[in-house]
């Protein structure tokens, strides 16, 4: 069933219904890395290994999470407070529009809090301490794209061109609206927004062996999850109802419900964008958000989402991927493998 929730159309290809309701914080969270924006601290990354392991095709013929060398996952969605930290590199003009507006809670009720001050060529960034390690939203396919970059080539203080956010991962140039399409991932990438197999790896992959198999959840389990922050027994996600629309929360902030391979959050709190393509109109989002009612299915493996990828909303964020280590690349060159693979919806 295809649905439009507030100004931002993502077709659920399993059906939601968007809930609202108010705020809920707590103090418990997973293990924090010591700097947020040091992308080879362990807490940030994590390594999916196993490679070339078997695709689940319980809901595709095609099969989902098959990936042919070992790489690293953002162990969570990226913050608002790392995408602070790029805006104020990269966006004191904002050529391409990194910041939205709606990121500001004076002007969006579920922002991720962070406010622009000065004017065009000064422009300025800060985020709410109490955001600041919450996901980043109102984020599109685009920007996810140009963040990915900046990674890619170092972190790099300066105007938005092709040394900063337009090369690296991706060759964007200035690509906006449905040019995005176009945008496929380099040979040569060493950050890049998850392909669509390697997110549902990370989620929902039990590990290696003749037993190798799929959960169903994100969360390490078959069984549905809860919404209890105060449950640290596991199996428990942020998303409708409970209260309903209870707002994003702290990056890991249900403890011991992370994924195989130790992700958090892969199930609520955020859609993720991923790099498939969906009727030559959309980019791919997993995982479901805060804010879906019975947002247990929308974190099913069997759920396939997509928007369009100028799109951004408060229930729209993303994690990246880092490059394989060497060895890992030249087999995968070598196998002549495509790192986007593109399907149609079902």
């Amino acid at each position: 069933m295809n649905m439009k929730t507030e100004a931002l159309t993502i077709a659920v290809l399993c059906g939601a219904v968007l809930l609202t309701g108010g705020l809920a914080i707590a103090d418990t969270h997973a293990p924090w890395p010591a700097d947020w924006n040091n992308w080879s601290d362990p807490n940030l990354m994590v390594t999916v290994g196993d490679p070339g392991n078997a695709a689940d095709t319980r809901y595709d013929a095609n099969g989902f999470g098959s990936v042919s060398y070992e790489y690293k996952i953002g162990k969570y969605e990226v913050t608002a407070g790392q995408y602070t930290e790029f805006l104020n590199a990269v966006a004191k003009t904002d050529t391409y529009s990194l910041y939205n507006t709606s990121m500001d809670r004076a002007n969006a009720t579920y922002a991720c809090n962070i406010v622009r001050t000065g004017s065009v060529g000064s422009y300025a960034y800060s985020v709410d301490p109490n955001w600041a390690n919450r996901p980043v939203n109102y984020v599109s396919w685009g920007d996810s794209a140009r963040f990915a970059n900046w990674l890619h080539n170092g972190q790099p203080t300066g105007a938005q061109g092709l040394s900063t956010t337009e090369d690296g991962a991706y060759f964007l140039n200035g690509a906006t609206s449905n040019a995005l399409l176009a945008v496929n991932r380099e040979a040569d990438w060493k950050f890049a927004i998850t392909s669509e197999d390697e997110w549902y790896k990370a989620a929902y992959y039990k590990g290696s062996g003749t037993n190798a198999s799929y959960w169903d959840y994100p969360t390490s389990s078959d069984a549905a999850p809860g919404c209890d922050m105060n449950d640290v027994s596991g199996n428990n996600a942020n998303y409708s109802p409970y209260p309903m629309g209870k707002d994003t929360t702290l990056a890991g902030e249900f403890q011991n419900s992370d994924s195989p391979y130790g992700t958090f959050d892969q199930g609520g709190n955020v859609w993720e964008w991923n790099e498939a393509i969906f009727y030559s109109s959309d980019r791919g989002v997993r995982g479901g958000s805060f804010s879906i009612g019975d947002g247990t299915y929308a974190q099913l493996a069997s759920c396939r989402s997509y928007s369009n990828p100028t799109g951004g909303s408060d229930f729209l964020g993303f994690r990246v991927v880092e490059v394989p280590e060497p060895a890992s690349m030249a087999l995968l060159a070598l196998g002549g493998l495509a790192l986007l693979r593109r399907r149609p919806g079902r």
